[in-house]
């Protein structure tokens, strides 16, 4: 039976995520101290250290888990036996919805301490989830577009791909309209900008 100091705790350690999260939304990562935080979760800064020591682990609190399904879920795309064309489309959707669903807070998850997208070894357990995500998304242009592994081509086309993904997102990040009602409204759209994109990126492989 959890005792009621056990409760507290637990309490106090989502009160401080929730701030986190918030105020990190809300103001940016750079701009929000650890006593701005402990302040917004009604709670001493001292109190703070005692469930995360700094920032950056409040970073990997609040994003590692998302990435991990994210992660999760563009797995389970790949391995179903469809063309290559439609898992990149389904990753593609799959990728805008959950941004589109984390709207407040996607760009934490991806861009805040982010590294190079090719970097092999990153440090932090976050980039090394971007990172492996970022590889998905290689992995199924690369089937798409025929090309070798190694050709840095790849490498160039997929970041062309992922700008105009990330493009999509941040277009309809502020928008009142519901998740359900943005991808039902607008999948058609972005199914056929995939293609477009596509096409362009097919007229220049060498």
């Amino acid at each position: 039976m959890v005792s009621k100091q056990e409760q507290r705790s637990e309490e106090t350690k989502k009160s401080i995520l929730a701030s986190a999260g918030v105020l990190f939304s809300s103001r940016g990562y750079d701009a929000v101290t650890m006593r701005d935080i402990a302040k917004e979760a009604g709670c001493s800064h001292t109190t703070i250290y005692i469930y995360f020591k700094d920032k950056e682990a409040l970073l990997h609190q609040l994003s590692m888990p998302p990435i991990l399904q994210l992660l999760e879920q563009v797995d389970t795309l790949l391995s179903e036996d469809s063309p290559p064309s439609d898992k990149l489309q389904a990753i593609s959707l799959q990728v805008i919805e959950f941004c589109l669903v984390n709207r407040n807070m996607y760009n934490l998850f991806f861009t805040v301490k982010s590294v190079r997208v090719d970097e092999q070894t990153p440090e932090m357990a976050i980039n090394q989830a971007r990172n492996k995500l970022f590889g998905k998304l290689t992995e199924s242009i690369q089937a798409v577009l025929g090309l070798n592994s190694q050709d840095e081509q790849l490498l160039l086309y997929t970041r062309i791909y992922f700008f105009s993904l990330y493009g999509i997102i941040a277009t309809y990040s502020n928008s009142d309209e519901t998740v359900e009602q943005l991808m039902g409204r607008l999948q058609p759209t972005f199914a056929e900008s995939f293609e477009v994109l596509l096409i362009g990126i097919r007229s220049k492989v060498k």
